[in-house]
């Protein structure tokens, strides 16, 4: 298996680059705070940056990158550059960008002119360049042995290694590729391929590019650090579908030619800018921190577009008018787009080979991966054949979950109650129901209608009825005065006591299973759905919620989403279990998951509301009634998985420190037993910072500013797994599998760098589900002459997971090997009813609970429902 990741040549020593520093100075960052309209509170106020630095990598030739937090200290490090960058074309951008800064006519002075005069006049000068030799690949190493790169370097060197990679054609037997960097000031670095390629399909023309994005990382342990590229398609809006007042915002790249003279890398950059639709003018603007507004004050030569003309014609722009060239980075919102997201992995591993000649010598690929083990799934039931029986598999699934489900039922009936909008989703829903379970078709039982079944200790009683205005568009203030989560906060409580006014009570655990619109259907009342307010409100009574859209148009597929419906509801009722592992005798026979998850809503959130709560659930393998449970936080104490659901519903927020000693308390909770504790580290570290990878040592374990302590302080059979994926910033690399004889293509498995018992990193990949199977040679760049072409074609490719034993279990007589440990976090990543999943199924079970966190914007308290115990 090889990965696109790159590391540091020591046979090539630093890669050292003499470069041009630049700061700011107090001077003139205090004279730029003045004219600032509505400078941040605090001591210091802070220098909103963003817009300038846009302007500046894109037209201030020999820029390389931006320094961190200028803003707020002018003594550090402002512009890295491959040479001096004139005050002549500083100043006019800085003079051009500060006149923007307020409206109001006491910053009239000329800033442009005040730069460009000497020292001694009394008027902010921008001190001068400094010369400073750096190295681009300066590595400290923690004291757990991870090699970290110095702070600087992760938005210095993604800068620098594009700019190589834009300097170099990417070239094939099918053509040639340029591309352009795209900097947006965070730890990353994009790269498209320009001008972009054309595809011809339903008589319009689809506008793409080869897409690249650069980002630094580490890896536990490791002795080096790593250089990330990801590859993909970015696709170009030619057509925008939506209301203009629905656009609320949308990247577009600029290219225009430069108003000054030659200079290094000329021509390599793109302008990263944003429009959308302003509320106050009713129009389409650019955002604030876009440099495209200024651009006509700079070069007077030329025209760039306006906002609202871009939205209306991007193709033409996109085409080019006086060198001027305008795309506008496409969404699904915008409407269709005839090209498929992705790379297969032959085109990415072509664009591997390019990647790694032009990045050598200074940076080398990183080694190949091998397979460490044939253990790759655990005992799932065999698949249906031909020779098999039919349906044996079906049979066999269908008593496995009635066997699960009478545990988790626990002997107490289950009342589920179906609020259904077309009657076509009313009778898949019921037919389906005993399909999944393996029962005979049920049989009407009382007068409400209600149609109920009764095998091996379990009682189900399934009563269905109009959902009515209960799933109808939540009504939201226009009050635009009022903060949004104020207004959605309120229509959530219309709803609760629409849903309240039903007095009907559960005999048993109290299910609904709610037919509503998709969220298309809703958009034009932002906020709108219903959904989030009805789990609230039949939360309030102590009932589970599962949700159901109402079947589309021409849709085939309502049986599958009925039976998928009924797997969910399953599975928040706690009606699910790993299958059996094939690890061997090394695994203990009483060994319990437990996993950790923290939720994190943002005010863009599911109820306009910030929060943070910890989630954590525990599977136990022998059967007791407490097999599948989740941590209820505000009694301390392990309860049954859907009770935790519900008490999400109620838990107040909790700061950082009560997060981590939430996480000790249920540490100490587990002691009873050996236990496999499971965390995405990704996720986790936003709340216990000693999972940072720099942190980390082997097996032990820290909390707050406290030291590290041996793992086994925190219970003597306790194992820790952490896996990690891309976590939305790259932070796991791409791949692709080879033979050494040019097949490529994909491969599950356990994989490591080379057969090591001491190792502690190791990589799963699942297979690939049948839905996404696709022809591994297909081309969307540049197809080799007679070769398979296909950019039409969605590309779905297995994600890489990395798994760390931190801690294992070790004692004078045996410890654990960390390849069986990391071989049973493979292996808990399939499941019967499931395609293989994204992360063990402990994990991803307690990430999907975040379902249950809808914090609410109000100084009412959540009231307790008539039954809250499941």
């Amino acid at each position: 298996m090889r990965t696109l990741a790159y590391e540091p040549d020591p046979g090539y020593g630093p890669w050292e680059q003499d470069l041009r520093v630049l700061r700011l100075g107090e001077d003139l960052r205090q004279d730029l705070v003045l004219r600032q309209e509505q400078p941040r509170g605090g001591n210091q106020p802070y220098l909103a940056l963003g817009r300038l630095h846009s302007l500046l990598r894109a037209w201030a030739p020999g820029v390389l990158a931006t320094g961190r937090n200028a803003g707020s200290d002018g003594r550090l490090p402002w512009l890295y550059a491959r040479e001096p960058v004139p005050k002549q074309v500083l100043a006019p951008l800085i003079g051009t960008w500060a006149a923007g800064l307020s409206d109001g006519e006491d910053d009239e002075i000329d800033l442009e002119q005040q730069l460009k005069a000497e020292e001694g006049t009394g008027a902010p000068v921008l001190p001068d360049w400094e010369a400073e030799r750096v190295d681009l690949t300066e590595t400290v190493e923690s004291a757990g042995g991870t090699a970290e790169p110095l702070g600087r370097l992760y938005h210095l060197l993604p800068e620098a290694v594009a700019f190589r990679l834009a300097g170099t054609p990417f070239r094939t037997d099918g053509g040639v590729l340029r591309f352009r960097v795209v900097s947006s000031g965070t730890s990353g670095v994009d790269l498209v391929s320009w001008p972009p390629l054309q595809y011809q399909r339903r008589n319009r023309t689809w506008y793409y590019s080869a897409h690249l994005t650069v980002t630094v990382h580490t890896v536990p342990f490791a002795r080096q650090f790593r250089v990330h590229v990801a590859t993909g398609v970015r696709r170009w809006a030619t057509r925008i579908e939506i209301p203009r007042w629905k656009l609320g915002g949308a990247t577009v790249l600029l290219d225009a030619p430069l108003p000054w003279p030659e200079g290094p890398d000329r021509g390599y950059r793109l302008m990263v800018n944003s429009l959308g639709y302003e509320w106050s003018s009713k129009e389409i603007g650019w955002k604030r921190r876009s440099p495209a507004p200024l651009l006509a004050e700079l070069d007077i030569t030329r025209r760039f577009p306006e906002a609202e003309e871009l939205f209306t014609a991007p193709e033409k722009w996109l085409n080019g008018s006086q060198d001027v060239v305008a795309g506008i980075v496409y969404h699904p919102v915008l409407g269709p787009h005839e090209v498929g997201a992705g790379l297969m992995p032959r085109e990415r591993a072509g664009l591997d080979t390019w990647i790694g000649q032009t990045l050598s010598p200074v940076l080398r690929r990183c080694a190949d991966l091998s397979r460490v083990t044939r253990r790759n799934t655990p005992a799932l039931l065999p698949r249906q054949t031909r020779k098999s029986a039919p349906g044996s598999r079906e049979a066999q699934q269908a008593l496995a979950r009635r066997a699960l489900l009478g545990r988790a039922l626990g002997g107490r009936p289950l009342d589920v109650e179906i609020l259904w909008q077309a009657p076509e989703t009313r009778d898949a829903l019921l037919t389906a129901l005993p399909k999944v379970i393996g029962l005979a078709p049920g049989r009407v039982t009382d007068e409400d209608g209600g149609t109920s079944w009764v095998a091996d200790g379990i009682r189900i009683v399934v009563r269905a009825r109009p959902a009515g205005e209960s799933a109808s568009a939540l009504r939201i203030a226009t009050d635009r005065k009022r903060r949004p989560a104020v207004r959605l906060a309120e229509g959530i409580e219309q709803r609760c006591a629409l849903v309240a006014a039903d007095h009907r009570t559960s005999e048993g655990i109290g299910l609904v299973i709610a037919e509503i619109a998709g969220k298309e259907h809703f958009a034009s009342v932002p906020d709108s759905d219903p959904k989030h307010a009805l789990r609230v409100a039949h939360g309030r009574r102590g009932r589970l919620t599962q949700f159901i859209n109402l079947p589309e148009p021409g849709s085939a597929d309502l049986d599958h989403r009925a039976k998928s419906a009924w797997l969910d509801a399953f599975r928040q009722l706690g009606a699910i279990s790993p299958p059996p592992h094939r690890v061997g005798d090394a695994v203990p026979a009483d060994l319990q998951y437990a996993a950790l998850w923290l939720v994190r809503c943002t005010k863009n959130g599911p109820t306009r509301t910030p929060d943070r709560r910890l989630v954590a659930v525990r599977f136990r393998a022998d059967g007791d009634p407490g097999t599948f449970s989740g941590w209820d936080a505000g009694r301390a104490e392990w309860v049954s998985y859907p009770k935790m659901l519900l008490s999400l519903l109620e838990t107040a927020p909790a700061p950082r420190a009560e997060l981590e000693r939430q996480i000790r308390t249920l540490l100490f909770q587990l002691r009873d037993r050996p236990t496999l504790l499971l965390a995405n580290s990704g996720n986790l570290r936003q709340c216990w910072p000693a999972l940072r990878n720099g942190a980390l040592s082997r097996d032990l374990l820290a909390f707050g500013t406290g030291p590290a302590q041996r793992i086994a302080l925190y219970g003597e059979h306790l194992r820790m797994v952490l896996v990690r994926d891309g976590n939305g910033r790259g932070e796991v690399p791409e791949w692709y599998a080879h033979d050494g004889s040019g097949r490529i293509g994909f491969s599950e498995g356990v994989w490591a760098p080379a057969p090591d018992p001491h190792g502690r990193v190791f990589t799963s990949i699942t297979g690939t589900p049948p839905t996404a199977a696709r022809p591994k040679n297909l081309m969307k760049l540049l197809p080799a002459p007679g070769g398979r072409t296909s950019p039409g074609t969605t590309a779905w490719n297995p994600k890489l997971l990395e798994i760390t034993v931190l801690g294992r279990h070790s004692s004078e007589s045996s410890a654990d090997r960390p390849l069986d440990l990391a071989t049973l976090t493979h292996q808990l990543r399939y499941h019967d009813d499931y395609p293989p999943l994204a992360y063990p199924l402990p994990l991803h079970l307690a990430q999907l609970a975040k379902e249950y966190v809808l914090p609410l914007t109000s100084s009412e308290v959540l009231t307790a429902g008539p039954d809250r115990s499941p």
